[in-house]
């Protein structure tokens, strides 16, 4: 008799601290509902989490959190596509009101994203001219081009820009090459920012010079005299890649939360049909 005590008495406190566990992760779950409905999602993801770590035999608590947890999945997500939608419209509108400063060149035969080039720069109004000419695509991608045709061949894969004693170079070139127009030597090289050495800041941060010193760098160096007319749409230009730049970000971080809503939206339905 006093064998079968022993046996049921650590079974009835087991079930007891069971059953205790049961109401403080229901107490949690409860406290979790109540930060969701507030708009609290971190707190309510917390107190979730809280329930799965602290009570892990609460098996109907821990089933209603992660049918919880999915409607926060859910409001985030949603919260996050309405903000923005919001900063979308206001960069367009960004966008709409500059976008008619540039000139935009595309041929949609066989081009999917034109680019953006101003108006002083289009390759018509200068031929035969040597300087730095910037464009900008749709996608926001902004790089510079160096056209060197002042004589004969310098073989240049670098171009240095200098105001004072402060300058900007950019690194050798991946993308050089070299032509004749009429017989008479051009070369070409193109720098992406990111990878142009700061000299598209550079310009930029000094928009409001009248002009800069512009070296073309190779077997033999060339200088010339940037002036603010280049100068100018360089800088306009680098506003404009900002802008497009921003909106493409937006984009994708539009089409993640999209993807995440339909994800969370069918495990929801995979939930329910399988209750």
């Amino acid at each position: 008799m006093r064998k079968t005590c022993l046996l049921v008495l650590p079974l009835a406190l087991m079930l007891a601290g069971c059953g205790s566990d049961e109401k403080k992760a229901d107490a949690l779950y409860r406290r979790a509902e109540a930060s969701y409905a507030g708009g609290n999602y971190s707190q309510a993801k917390l107190q979730i989490d809280s329930i799965r770590n602290l009570y892990p035999k609460a098996f109907e608590a821990r089933k209603a959190g992660i049918r919880l947890m999915q409607q926060v999945d859910l409001a985030e997500q949603r919260k996050t596509l309405a903000y923005l939608d919001s900063m979308m419209a206001v960069k367009k509108a960004s966008l709409d009101s500059i976008v008619g400063k540039f000139v935009l060149e595309k041929d949609t035969a066989y081009q999917e994203i034109g680019n953006y080039f101003y108006p002083t720069q289009v390759v018509e109004k200068n031929i035969g001219r040597t300087f730095l000419r910037g464009q900008v695509s749709e996608a926001g991608e902004m790089s510079l081009t160096s056209i060197y045709c002042a004589g004969g061949n310098i073989h240049h894969t670098a171009v240095k820009v200098s105001v004072g004693d402060n300058f900007a170079q950019t690194p050798p070139s991946s993308d050089s090459y070299e032509t004749t127009d009429l017989g008479r030597p051009v070369e070409k090289a193109d720098y992406k920012q990111g990878s142009d050495g700061g000299v598209i800041a550079f310009i930029a941060a000094n928009s409001d010079k009248k002009s800069m010193r512009l070296e073309f760098i190779g077997d033999r160096s060339y200088t010339t005299t940037m002036y603010a007319n280049d100068i100018k749409a360089i800088a306009e230009l680098s506003g404009l890649a900002r802008v497009l730049s921003s909106i493409e970000e937006i984009k994708k971080e539009q089409k993640e939360a999209n993807l995440k809503i339909r994800f969370v939206t069918r495990k929801m339905q995979e939930s329910a049909a399988g209750d």
